[in-house]
């Protein structure tokens, strides 16, 4: 059984584009299919359809239909974090 802390990382990695399916399953244990069920259960409707529409076919949600250039989660342009504080720009 999940937390409810867990449910909520589990929706936010869900959302997130570069974050793989992949990962969620490492980290939680759910394959696809069960991050789907768990999405559906704990969304309203209509935000769920957004999800699915937003993720059909997105390449960075599966790390085998990543290109090479992509291989981590953080993305080039987020900024370092020194002693807990964001750089500033």
């Amino acid at each position: 059984m999940l937390l409810t802390e867990d449910i909520n990382r589990i929706i936010e990695m869900a959302w997130e584009d570069r974050t793989p399916v992949e990962a969620i399953e490492v980290q939680f244990g759910l394959s696809e299919k069960e991050v789907i069920e768990l999405m559906r259960k704990n969304m309203t409707a209509s935000s769920f359809r957004m999800w699915r529409r937003r993720m059909q076919g997105r390449t960075t949600k599966h790390k085998a239909l990543r290109t090479d250039a992509v291989n981590r989660f953080k993305s080039s342009r987020q900024r370092a974090i020194a002693s807990n504080k964001i750089s500033k720009r």
